[in-house]
């Protein structure tokens, strides 16, 4: 028997193996940078060139926090289908800006810092050059002449620049809007101030502006600015000690970093005015090119909802204050005859301020100048009427709501909002009756924490006939019930509520009737006349609440303003800009309790006593101010991101009006109406989050006349995850996945012990991590890339697995084969014509992968490519003009071999800009033949294969004699025919 030589087992020279790739994939990365080939150019300023006469195409990846664990293979999925539609538009000769950042301030970059014991400005570059490398090896076409992190004082100041814009503007809801939408813009505030100097808009009291003072001025300016400080509820989480916007926290109550427990408190803190913008974020959804999953998520997030504000009269309860008015929103007005109790928040301040918030100077209108709570107090005993069911066994009313208040301090906003269990609810009489306004009746007002004071009125009117936790409630403190809407014969509201629709019945009084109507044309009339008396008027509201905007934390953008002696805030000069952070020796927050509701936020800045006080002249001679001691969250430098990249070295704009119209403007000859960028990829996770606030930052920019388009991000795309298999021991303890081996049938061991599989996200601690450092490496970029696209639909998540990845690398190696000898290097294509075969495969093939990747189908164009590839695998010689179409086909995916190729094929220049295949014989994807199924009497009898452009009477024709056809009528004629040229025909006899 004949053994191998070792020359016969050794690898051809030319072999395309993971070192070739290797060594092809440095060249060309080298060469890139080199010839700076993905550079997109400007019409205007320090990037000008020609390629700005071409049209645009501006591409962008969701703003990446530099991770300090690096970079696995699920985090690239997006970056590399962005680069394939970036490298595709730029064969289809667009310019195209392609780029990527690093959202590097904010909690996840200085919470790695405290683990790592490092100041986050040393982990935050380390980590940005880390993944910079990691993305550079992938072989991403970014243009990196338009990089930056968001920690740059040279972009943060126009963070800062932008906040103060912000801050000098109000809502006028009579503006119109510079795109002709409506009604309702942002203004400069001195337009504001304008008119109350004039006169044209009253002082709340009637005097004339000039005669109030500086302070009364300001208070007046200040509480309608789009940025302002104010005493609020806020969500505070002691375990990361900063207070968190709503939507930073998780459906659970929890803090969307780090899972810890969310409490409400109340704090002075910097806000931002989203809600003046509600319904302006909701309308223009219309007019983006989003998921609809994202869209639905927007909107109900927005949760804009159309009824009646009701005014509730509430006599005094010691005499020491006037009757107030309770109002309360219902989207069912026609249910207020059966409203039989109403419900507050603890914090509601009808019952008086809650404790330790009196004479606060940040409290947003709530406090009166005398420190005095502008509230009802509650009685000093319980009222006549009271039942004993809803005293919660206290002696006071003033005892119980305050038992009450500290009960429901101690709980997380979800905790009380939670509703899988009406019984559970508690509350207590408050010792105030109110009167509903459409029967007089005196009804209970009840204090219960399921009731928020950020959500409407912070008050409810409760009509348990007609509501699940209304009844349940009604049930528990023995309330009335009293059925407006009719049921279902024999259904008695005393035991289940009915919430359905139905007739409305017991609904009048001497004045109107509903008695009859059905819901629609009973709210309609309840609400006109709830307005004609007085009572009430319609409302529209929403469920958004105004960007809290102030975190407690170090590693974010300091606040360009400061805070003189008597409290109010000076924005500071443009020429003051940046303010940077000071060095500190110690950025840690303060230490808390997790689960310490009552715990206090503090800033790691209040330290800084020597940048926290400053001398300045602003104009009225040198003070001594106040910095803010909060930073701007990490949302705040991803609000605008994709703005600066139009013009990144702008040292005097943060963008040219040029650039930035150039980029984003609208494009309505191809249905964009908005403007904003073309492609926008990344995860359903930000839908609420980034998405939301930097549509409100771009929607005022574009008010203030200083962007031409009116939304950010026109078309959005979101990819899927890249998945894993962990595997755990008998003790539950997670094995490394790589050294696990087996199958389904035969089951998985790790070092001969059986594991268990499970499936989810990756990660270190889950110890099933694979890097795409460890696949370039083993494998080539090339072939990581065409593996993460040809997994699967973009949009889908998929499972990972290192096994498969062959059959990619196998793909690439076919097509190096047909173009390059593997024993000489030399390239083996002819300059014969292809035959009618492959010309009209290959026809077929660019019009089918030019499909695909329109749609960012890229899976399904690989498919394609590959049937391509393995048919000119099987000709003696591969035709020059197949493996040329092919090989820039190929290029958008995997670049690297694609330029080798292309060279080697004796193209100088690179591949970037070459213009992508087309199809000039259009006759070739015409197809020679159809297959036309032939049915009798509902069954399949015969097949023919005839010219797809066959009318139906020759189908017809044809079909009859066809000589199966003929023996089965057997001479007899059918009764009718039926044909679908040139697919079917059906006979029925």
């Amino acid at each position: 028997m004949k053994t191998m030589s070792t020359e016969a087992n050794a690898i051809p020279a030319h072999r395309y193996t993971a070192k070739l790739a290797g060594d092809i994939e440095a060249k060309w990365q080298r060469l890139w940078d080199e010839t700076n080939a993905f550079a997109a150019d400007n019409p205007a300023g320090d990037l000008a060139g020609d390629l700005a006469k071409r049209d645009k195409y501006f591409i962008l990846d969701m703003f990446p926090y530099p991770s300090g664990k690096g970079l696995h293979v699920g985090h690239p999925l997006g970056y590399i289908a962005t680069d394939v539609v970036a490298r595709y538009q730029r064969a289809q000769g667009k310019n195209v800006l392609y780029t990527m950042g690093y959202d590097a301030f904010g909690l996840p970059a200085e919470q790695y810092a405290l683990q790592t014991g490092q100041h986050p400005r040393i982990t935050t570059h380390e980590n940005v050059d880390n993944m910079s490398r990691q993305l550079a090896r992938i072989g991403l076409s970014h243009d990196r002449r338009r990089s930056f992190s968001t920690t740059d004082p040279d972009y943060f100041r126009w963070t800062q620049w932008i906040f103060l814009q912000i801050f000098n503007s109000w809502y006028d809801p009579e503006a119109t809007r510079r795109d002709g939408s409506g009604k309702g813009a942002a203004r400069p505030i001195d337009t504001l101030v304008q008119r109350y100097a004039s006169g044209q808009r009253k002082t709340p009291d009637g005097r004339a502006w000039d005669s109030l003072s500086a302070t009364e001025q300001a208070e007046l300016i200040d509480a309608e600015r789009l940025a302002y400080v104010a005493y609020a509820p806020v969500n505070w989480a002691p375990g990361l000690g900063t207070v968190l916007a709503d939507e930073e926290v998780t459906a659970e109550g929890r803090s969307e970093r780090g899972n810890f427990p969310v409490f409400k408190t109340k704090l002075r803190q910097w806000m931002m005015r989203i809600t003046k913008y509600a319904d302006r974020l909701d309308v223009d959804l219309s007019t983006i090119d989003w998921p609809d999953k994202v869209r639905t998520m927007q909107h109900n997030w927005i949760g804009k909802s159309t009824g009646a504000t009701v005014n509730f009269q509430v006599e005094a309860g010691q005499g020491q204050v006037p009757a107030q008015t309770l109002r309360v929103f219902t989207t069912r007005p026609d249910t207020l005859f059966g409203a039989t109790f109403m419900v507050i928040s603890p914090e509601h301040p009808l019952v008086g301020a809650v404790e330790g918030t009196a004479g606060d100077s940040g409290a947003s209108g709530s406090v009166g100048s005398s420190g005095v709570h502008e509230g009802l107090l509650v009685p000093a005993a319980w009222p006549e009427g009271t039942r004993l069911e809803w005293t919660g066994g206290h002696r006071t009313p003033a005892e119980a709501v305050a038992a009450y208040r500290a009960q429901a301090a101690a709980k997380t906003e979800t905790e009380r909002s939670a509703d899988t269990d009406f019984t559970e609810k508690t509350g207590v009489f408050t010792g105030i009756f109110a009167t509903n306004p459409v029967n007089g009746v005196k009804i209970p007002v009840f204090m219960a924490d399921y009731v928020l004071m950020g959500y409407g009125t912070g008050a409810i009117m409760a009509v348990p006939a007609h509501d699940e936790r209304d009844h349940a409630f009604a049930k528990k403190f023995n309330l009335d019930i009293i059925q407006t809407i009719s049921g279902p014969e024999g259904h008695d509201v005393q035991a289940q509520p009915w919430t359905g629709d139905g007739v409305i019945e017991n609904s009048a009084n001497s004045e109107v009737s509903l008695n009859g109507l059905g819901k629609t044309e009973a709210i309609r009339k309840i609400t006109d006349w709830l307005g004609e008396a007085g009572l009430g008027e319609r409302t529209v509201t929403y469920r958004l609440r105004d960007w809290l905007f102030s975190r407690q934390r170090y590693w974010g953008e300091p606040f360009p303003v400061v805070y003189g002696e008597d409290g109010r805030v000076h924005a500071l000069p443009e020429e003051m800009l940046p303010v940077e952070l000071p060095e500190v020796s110690d950025f840690r927050p303060r230490t808390f309790d997790p689960d310490d509701a009552t715990s206090k936020p503090e800033s790691p800045l209040g330290r800084a006593t020597d940048w926290m006080k400053v001398e300045l002249d602003l104009g009225e001679g040198k003070q001594t101010y106040t910095r803010d001691s909060n930073t701007m969250p990490n949302w705040a430098g991803s609000c605008w991101y994709e703005l600066r990249y139009t013009d990144p070295h702008n040292a005097t704009e943060f963008a040219s009006g040029e650039n930035e119209k150039y980029w984003m403007g609208p494009r309505p000859a191809q249905g964009n109406t908005s403007g904003g960028t073309d492609l926008y990829v990344g995860g359903v996770e930000h839908a609420v989050l980034h998405l939301l606030y930097a549509r409100f930052w771009h929607k005022v920019l574009f008010d203030l006349g200083y962007v031409s388009s009116s939304e950010p991000f026109h078309k959005l795309f979101n990819q899927g995850m890249i998945e894993a298999y962990a595997y755990t021991d008998s003790r539950g303890q997670y094995v490394p996945a790589e050294e696990v081996s087996g199958d389904e049938e035969a089951g998985f061991t790790w070092h001969g012990q059986p594991v268990n599989r499970e499936y989810g996200k990756m990660g270190k601690s889950l110890k099933n991590i694979v890097t795409p450092d460890q696949m370039c490496a083993d494998y080539g970029a090339d072939t990581f890339r065409v593996y993460e696209m040809s997994m699967g639909p973009l949009d889908m998540s998929r499972p990972w697995d290192t096994r498969a990845v062959v059959g990619s690398q196998r793909f690439l190696q076919r097509l190096w084969r047909n173009i390059v000898d593997e024993e000489t290097g030399a390239v083996t294509v002819t300059d014969d014509a292809p035959d009618k075969e492959c010309a009209r495969l290959l026809a077929r093939t660019i019009h089918d992968v030019t499909v695909e990747y329109d749609n960012m189908r890229v899976n399904t164009a690989i498919a394609k490519m590959i049937v391509l590839n393995n048919h000119l695998t099987g000709l003696k010689s591969v035709p020059r003009a197949a493996a040329e179409a092919l090989v820039l086909m190929v290029a958008p995916v995997a670049p690297h071999i694609a330029e080798e190729l292309w060279q080697l094929l004796g193209h100088e220049g690179g591949i970037t800009r070459v213009p992508f295949p087309v199809v000039t014989d259009q006759s070739l994807l015409a197809a020679d033949e159809v297959t036309c199924v032939v049915q009798v009497a509902g069954k399949v009898r015969a097949k023919l294969s005839v010219d797809p452009g066959i009318s139906a009477a020759d189908l017809e024709a044809a079909v009859l004699a066809d000589p199966a056809v003929v023996r089965l009528l057997d001479g007899r004629e059918p009764k009718r025919v039926i044909v679908r040229a040139p697919k079917l025909v059906s006979l029925v006899l």
